[in-house]
């Protein structure tokens, strides 16, 4: 049977790395790709940033693919989430041969719980003078999410994973999910380390390989996480997989980039690595790894984009991928 794959350019240069990530993965396999639509431009046209009809396809499609949504994000991509019951969200840091790192040695993995946090929605503005924002830890997130982990761990060359928390201020809320998650390892067997997220910010910096996979809470590994792109390269080095029990949402973690959308020279590696963990996460592999190889290969070799120092198009990249693959 085909897998079918609901693919959602988004706005900005969404609208250029999701159709060379569908180039890349037609070079691969036989899909069946479904366009959807969302964003800002959609809102300004129908009023919402998230049509059902998109919703709806991402909860029932084997796995989703999106580009980028500007000033609807928090109205596309967390909705979005919830339609394939993502629980961990994975972002891959690496950096590559042949790209400028500050880390050239850095290699790691964040798992983020996914699910809520202060991502849970629950904010008001109660007067002129206050707004306030709660939090929200379950014991059960934190539990599915340790689990993810251990898998992750042991599925992998990793020695167990270490825990990024602040529970020695929000004692209630990370408390509890660090008390859960080395619950969990410890069930498990699974070696487990701790740092304070605020400690791990400047220890990542000056030694990235004390890291290997980096258990968070959910705004910590989206805040950590783009830290470390910093590290790489860049936000366009970096992919990302929203998975769930069955279905799954892949993204690049970079934005919309307003500056250079349209021109044609929006780098589309981290879409093209995150059309790799989709293929692994379908079960093709094989082609996964050869799609991860293959774009490894051209930030090695060029050609590379205007972020990367090089002066080649999106076009021109994707080209390159294809022809190894």
């Amino acid at each position: 049977m085909t897998d079918e794959i609901v693919v959602i350019p988004g706005d900005g240069i969404g609208q250029e790395v999701v159709p060379a990530a569908v180039r890349v993965l037609d070079a691969v396999g036989e899909f069946e790709f479904v366009e959807a639509e969302a964003g800002d431009r959609v809102k300004e046209e129908t009023g919402e940033a998230l049509p059902q009809e998109t919703y709806d396809l991402a909860a029932s499609a084997d796995a989703t693919l999106f580009g980028a949504a500007g000033e609807t994000a928090a109205d596309v991509i967390l909705p979005l989430r919830r339609a394939v019951d993502s629980y961990v969200n994975v972002r891959p840091a690496k950096a590559y041969p042949g790209v400028d790192a500050l880390r050239p040695e850095t290699d790691l993995v964040f798992l983020r719980e996914n699910t809520e946090g202060v991502y849970a929605g629950h904010e008001d503005r109660l007067s002129d003078d206050l707004s306030t924002l709660t939090r929200v830890v379950t014991d059960s997130a934190s539990r599915r999410l340790a689990e993810f982990a251990c898998e992750f761990a042991d599925g992998g060359d990793h020695d167990g994973f270490t825990v990024a928390h602040k529970a020695n201020v929000m004692r209630e809320t990370d408390g509890r999910f660090r008390e859960a998650v080395l619950s969990v390892a410890d069930e498990r067997g699974v070696d487990t380390d701790e740092v304070l997220m605020d400690a791990f910010a400047t220890r990542i910096c000056l030694d990235p390989t004390q890291f290997d996979v980096v258990v968070c809470p959910n705004l910590a590994g989206d805040v950590l996480s783009d830290l470390a792109a910093g590290l790489v390269g860049g936000l366009g080095l970096l992919p990302s997989a929203n998975v769930g029990p069955e279905r799954a949402l892949f993204e690049p973690v970079h934005g919309t980039a307003p500056d250079i959308a349209g021109e044609g020279v929006a780098n589309p590696a981290a879409t093209l690595f995150s059309a790799a963990m989709l293929l692994d996460h379908l079960g093709h592999v094989e082609a996964g790894e050869n799609v991860q190889a293959a774009v490894e290969r051209v930030l090695e070799d060029g050609p590379r984009t205007p972020d990367l120092g090089g002066d080649a198009s999106t076009e021109d990249v994707t080209s390159a991928v294809v022809e190894r693959l």
